[in-house]
């Protein structure tokens, strides 16, 4: 163990190296033909053997490093013995070399909460959507998402034979964020983008009063931020419950260290302390830039439906 860096710095550089490993676990589970398809709560609530498998590497690799952390993941597994094939014991050496921001220094292990979602934008991995697909391991303290690790398992897919397979994004509050080009849409220009698969009027609603120039309609909510941060996207409107706790923690991180803002459809914070409800019951708004435009022009009928 690196003596000498501190608990977060660690847990972070672990989490990347855990995120690459999931990520070949989502790319292996495609690649054998079984996809082991189980509905949890509706057909468009998904569940797949990629998404146990990575779960049950992403949380039993913390687990054995950092014993004391309290890991929250988002499929409801039995607990058993872990085949040693799916522990990841790396740590991404790069990530070790930055320097600790001075706030969170002294932080211990017991102190953090990580959420997981092992695969999110399932559905939209079962039916071949595969650069919608994201590993998402969000750390939290005291009820704040402070450091995060996004892995696209398939970004480059659609570059060809050859072209490198898969990236890893992070980011900690007060160093940065990393692995990716920032680039923003232009000035003036509001392109929203909002979920491919669970719709309804309210969200219909709140797009509509954002008077945008374009509508992108996506999977998984580690996509739709990466959407923010590369230029494609100006604003992520959810305004329905659904999105939990684990899909927003880990691209909160990344969007907040880039000066971003992620709230909920009222603007406020979300909370992610361990005793807290895994549901955003009040949608989720999130933006690059300008959040108080895209505040503003949520329908007072929405906030209204949308209680925190």
């Amino acid at each position: 163990m690196a003596s000498g860096h501190t608990v977060l710095m660690r847990l972070v550089a672990s989490a990347y190296s855990i995120a690459q490993k999931a990520g070949t676990i989502v790319r292996r589970v495609i690649a054998e033909g079984d996809l082991g398809i189980v509905e949890k709560t509706s057909p468009t609530d998904l569940q797949t053997k990629a998404d146990r498998l990575a779960q049950m590497s992403i949380c039993s690799s913390l687990a054995r490093k950092f014993p004391k952390l309290t890991i929250i993941g988002e499929e409801d597994l039995p607990s058993e013995d872990v085949d040693q094939e799916l522990i990841e014991d790396g740590q991404w050496e790069e990530i070790l070399r930055k320097p600790c921001p001075a706030q969170y220094s002294a932080i211990k292990e017991e102190d953090l909460v990580v959420w997981v979602d092992p695969l999110d934008g399932t559905k939209e991995y079962t039916e071949g959507l595969l650069d919608n697909v994201t590993v998402l391991i969000g750390i939290a303290y005291e009820g704040k998402a402070i450091a995060g690790v996004i892995n696209q398992p398939y970004y480059n897919y659609q570059a060809g034979p050859g072209a490198a397979l898969g990236r890893t994004i992070w980011g900690v509050l007060g160093l940065g964020a990393f692995g990716f080009q920032l680039k923003e849409v232009p000035a003036g220009k509001h392109i929203i983008t909002t979920t491919r698969s669970h719709s309804n009027k309210l969200v219909t609603d709140c797009v509509t009063a954002m008077n945008p120039d374009d509508v992108l309609r996506v999977g998984g909510a580690g996509n739709k931020i990466i959407q923010l941060i590369e230029g494609k996207a100006s604003a992520y409107v959810f305004a329905s419950p659904g999105c939990k706790k684990w899909d927003t923690c880990a691209p909160e991180v990344i969007l907040h260290a880039l000066g971003g803002k992620l709230t909920d459809v009222h603007g406020n914070a979300l909370q992610y302390d361990k005793e807290v409800k895994h549901m955003n019951s009040a949608g989720v708004l999130a933006s690059l830039r300008n959040h108080d435009y895209y505040a503003s022009r949520v329908p007072e009928s929405v906030k209204n439906a949308l209680v925190p």
